[in-house]
């Protein structure tokens, strides 16, 4: 069998197998090489949260855009399921945020996505138990909510092996090759794979790769953590995604009537580790600290108690933003990693946005230039039209 390809595209997490689908599906011969196998790394462990709430456009778009594709999952990938919830989503803000709320969500509207404010009152019923005297109003999405992350993406790969992509398991990519300043292949552990283009697409492990062609890319690999929590007897019954940038924490429904927590603090991106090395079990400190969170918010849950969590991974960027973008430029070296927590939910529209960059397509859906690479050299980072504060 040959190795040889239009297209080699490292790491089958979320965002490298949507890439590699669509590659595949317009017809090129793509390898999805993956350095552990599909589903074991952070595209598994994800919250695999579907929201479109974003305070710039194009996210805000492409979010609706893999909703669309959520919503209609077993149709776009050929059977497939990702066990999406539409169970809504809401995010509270502080009082002194709430006109930036308004902002976005006019924006949002303005986009196409379904979403309003809505009064603590209509909150109280989505939300029994809540404590709601810090807030005025909420914004709400109807049609959001979470899949399971593992079901998703081995749905995407395999899908992808449908249309014809190559999958390579438990092999690590260790650098990138060039002829003549251009793409030639990818140098793995189990041999070489020849290329005229190449997507990186790795995630935490991204930034080694791309030193290969004498790229740095500007992330971090970074460990989160998600607790579990058991609501006391009676208080199992589903409820929205909640992000609450006053506690700075969001929640959500789990499967056997549990809560699952985690952070929207952007104190995470100061917990840098060796993505080979990092430890993946809960620290006691953050159940506590999560668990107070969560109660602040929801007192009843004062009355139920821990049932365990895990650490994963994000890939952070200094603006919590990613790099899609082909540097060198010329290369036909495709970078798509940094998604610092939010490249799930992006996920179909990312694989859209790398597949048109990788073909060279004049008028893309996507216009990639927002998350360029040299922003950070330039100064000029991806802001949002209006962001909120995280109080406490």
């Amino acid at each position: 069998m040959s190795n040889a390809f239009n297209v080699v595209v490292v790491g089958a997490g979320i965002n490298g197998a949507c890439t590699a689908f669509e590659l595949a599906s317009r017809g090129l011969k793509v390898a999805l090489v993956e350095r552990l196998h599909v589903g074991e790394g952070p595209s598994g462990r994800s919250s695999a949260i579907i929201r479109t709430h974003y305070s710039n456009r194009l996210t805000a778009a492409m979010a609706l855009y893999s909703l669309r594709v959520f919503q209609r999952f077993a149709e776009v990938y050929d059977g497939g399921t990702c066990g999406f919830q539409n169970v809504g989503f809401v995010v509270l803000v502080s009082r002194k945020d709430l006109d930036g709320l308004r902002a976005n969500l006019a924006m949002h509207q303005q986009v196409g996505i379904r979403a309003e404010l809505i009064s603590v009152a209509d909150l109280a019923a989505l939300l029994p138990g809540a404590y709601t005297d810090d807030l005025e109003a909420v914004g709400y999405e109807p049609e959001s909510g979470y899949c399971d992350p593992y079901l998703t993406v081995n749905s995407v790969v395999q899908a992808a092996r449908g249309r014809g992509v190559r999958l390579f398991q438990v092999t690590t990519a260790t650098a990138v090759t060039l002829q003549g300043g251009r793409a030639a292949g990818v140098v793995t552990d189990q041999g070489e794979l020849a290329a005229g283009a190449v997507v990186i697409a790795g995630g935490p492990w991204a930034p080694a790769l791309a030193r290969s062609v004498g790229v740095e890319l500007p992330l971090n690999p970074c460990r989160v953590q998600v607790a579990f929590f058991r609501p006391p007897a009676g208080h199992d019954a589903p409820f929205p995604v909640v992000a609450d940038f006053i506690n700075a924490t969001y929640f959500r429904p789990e499967t056997g009537g549990l809560t699952l927590v985690g952070l929207v603090d952007p104190v995470e991106a100061n917990y840098v580790v060796d993505p080979d090395r990092y430890d993946e079990r809960l620290d006691r400190d953050f159940v506590l600290d999560a668990g107070e969170r969560l109660v602040r918010r929801r007192p009843l849950m004062e009355q139920g108690g821990s049932a365990g969590g895990y650490a994963a991974l994000y890939d952070i960027t200094p603006d919590w933003h990613p790099v899609i973008d082909e540097a060198p430029e010329g290369s036909g070296v495709f970078l798509c990693a940094g998604f610092s927590g939010h490249g799930f939910k992006l996920g179909p529209a990312v694989g859209r946005m790398v597949a048109d960059m990788v073909m060279g397509v004049e008028a893309p859906l996507f216009d990639a230039r927002l998350f360029r690479l040299s922003r950070f050299a330039e100064g000029d980072p991806v802001r949002g039209r209006y962001e909120y504060s995280i109080a406490g």
